[in-house]
């Protein structure tokens, strides 16, 4: 039998080139997609959502997010990107348990489709057993949220007694890849360790493993200045192993050869404004993307620092260009006649671009007929919605995750009337804080001299 909804009377941000916006329209989802976008549709049999005073948009796409270090929320709020390594990658990494993964995903999935997030690009590299990377997919299953499980090979510790090769860890990719069903709302991907950390045999052999899987390959490049560790970009061009199955996250360091080449092979680029600005990493490359024709994309990266929405990112990355345009401009005792990016060119980073990064682009990222119901209905009654004169704006500079009033994901709602269905929020909150508490003991017990807040904490008290 066929479930149909009915989202009446919003005013529909499609995303689609063609379709374009309809300033007052229905919109009709049978089952997992949806049928018919027009100014008036008949009821039929069909349950019905008012969205009256709405905007009805895409669900949006983060191309990487670090959901295993949810119930760590802003531990890294004063950390340089040396003490986040240090201190996650080397330290809180090898404590947690696959329970603590289980948690950091289930919530970090839910907090995600609150915001009106509904496909994430999951760069999972807390995979210290086969049990961690299975809960860390029992996670993003149970949130209900459409993913790509990037599968990280990296090994927080040169103990570990699960993989005692790195060969070990790419059967388990294999073994998680072919667990998948096909079709579902989770997708098999790679998170390369970063280049310079691993023999680059290893690299290949990553790179090799995700194409033979059919998966996206994510890969952290160019972010961390006067190092070689993550860089690799010329390397992969002359080993012909760049290409269009690749998202390679900050890209801050590169020169314009590496951005060259990213563009000869189609590659995606994700741009994470808060880590970047916050952390040291450099300026935002949305400029650099302009230049060399890549369409960038976003992404909440490490919720131990960062919000967890793309509100945020969007407001940051579009203020940040504007300021960096604008200051050779105002360098010259000038002013700016026009913008250099809109709030629309925000919207397209979240929802279309980030489709296509993550290869989706025929499924998600718009509203069309034969697209998946992955969407959002936001506004109404709220100081940041009403009253309302441009909705692209509104929705960059004004909305938060509490004005998304609904979200649907291959047409289920999930979220209804301001609320998550299903989901004892209270309770799940509980098990993160004791999570977060055990986790941060284990990591305090070996006292590693890593560890940047028990430094911290020491100063603090003399």
């Amino acid at each position: 039998m066929t479930t149909r909804i009915l989202i009446q009377g919003g005013h529909i941000l499609t995303m689609d080139s063609q379709l374009g916006d309809l300033a007052a329209g229905d919109l009709l989802v049978e089952d997992d997609r949806i049928t018919a976008i027009a100014p008036r549709i008949p009821a039929l049999d069909a349950e019905l959502i008012d969205a009256r005073g709405h905007i009805v948009m895409p669900g949006m796409v983060d191309t990487h997010r670090h959901t295993w270090q949810t119930q760590m929320r802003a531990l890294c709020a004063d950390w340089t990107l040396n003490d986040y390594f240090n201190g996650i990658r080397l330290a809180l990494c090898q404590a947690y348990s696959p329970e603590d993964v289980y948690i950091a995903n289930y919530l970090g999935a839910l907090e995600a489709i609150n915001a009106g997030v509904t496909t994430i690009l999951d760069f999972s590299h807390c995979n210290n057993t086969p049990m961690h990377a299975d809960a860390a997919l029992d996670g993003l299953s149970h949130a209900g949220i459409r993913a790509l499980f990037c599968y990280g090979f990296f090994a927080s510790s040169t103990e570990s007694r699960a993989f005692a090769t790195h060969g070990a860890r790419v059967a388990d990719l294999e073994r998680i890849s072919a667990a998948l069903q096909p079709g579902g709302l989770l997708t098999i991907g790679v998170a390369l360790t970063e280049v310079g950390l691993v023999p680059w045999a290893d690299t290949v052999a990553e790179i090799e493993a995700a194409r033979r899987v059919g998966g996206r390959i994510a890969a952290h490049t160019g972010c961390v200045w006067g190092s070689p560790i993550c860089m690799g970009v010329r390397e992969m061009d002359a080993a012909s192993l760049l290409g269009a199955d690749q998202v390679h996250i900050h890209c801050n360091t590169l020169g314009d050869e590496e951005w060259a080449m990213l563009a000869r092979a189609n590659a995606k680029v994700s741009i994470s404004p808060e880590t970047e600005l916050n952390m040291g990493m450099g300026a935002p490359v949305f400029g650099k993307c302009r230049r060399f024709g890549i369409k960038p994309t976003l992404s909440c990266d490490i919720i131990s620092l960062n919000s967890g929405d793309l509100f945020t990112q969007m407001r940051l990355g579009l203020a940040y260009q504007r300021f960096a345009d604008n200051d050779l401009i105002n360098r010259a005792a000038a002013m700016p006649n026009k913008l250099s990016y809109s709030a629309r060119d925000a919207l397209q980073w979240v929802t279309v671009n980030g489709a296509q990064a993550c290869g989706l682009e025929s499924k998600v990222g718009s509203l069309a007929p034969g697209r998946q119901a992955d969407l959002m209905v936001l506004g109404g009654d709220s100081f940041t919605m009403r009253p309302r004169h441009d909705v692209a704006g509104s929705v960059v500079f004004q909305a938060t995750s509490h004005d998304v009033r609904d979200v649907m994901i291959a047409g289920k709602l999930v979220k209804r009337a301001g609320a998550l269905i299903g989901v004892d929020l209270p309770r799940v909150l509980d098990r993160a804080d004791k999570s977060a508490s055990e986790v941060l003991a284990r990591v305090s017990a070996a006292a590693p001299p890593s560890w940047p807040l028990l430094g911290r904490d020491r100063e603090r008290q003399v």
